[in-house]
């Protein structure tokens, strides 16, 4: 059973590109604060707005930062 609070994360932008200090940031305020997991590109209609390899660089970048 999950608990805690999942969030879904925004994928913030810096001239049309992957902003991935900004998000580096954001992952790291949820996981110092007791965030229990985390949803990357998980806001609501912004997955079909990044391409596929932008979607997967979130994906490993949350995977980095979370430790797994």
């Amino acid at each position: 059973m999950l608990k805690g609070s999942i969030v879904a994360l925004i994928t913030p932008f810096k001239n049309d590109i992957l902003n991935e200090e900004n998000y580096i940031k954001l992952l790291n305020y949820h996981l110092e604060n007791g965030t229990s997991g985390i949803v990357p590109a998980g806001t609501t209609g912004e997955s079909p707005t990044l391409s596929h390899d932008e979607h997967k660089k979130v994906i490993k970048i949350s995977v980095k930062e979370c430790k797994g």
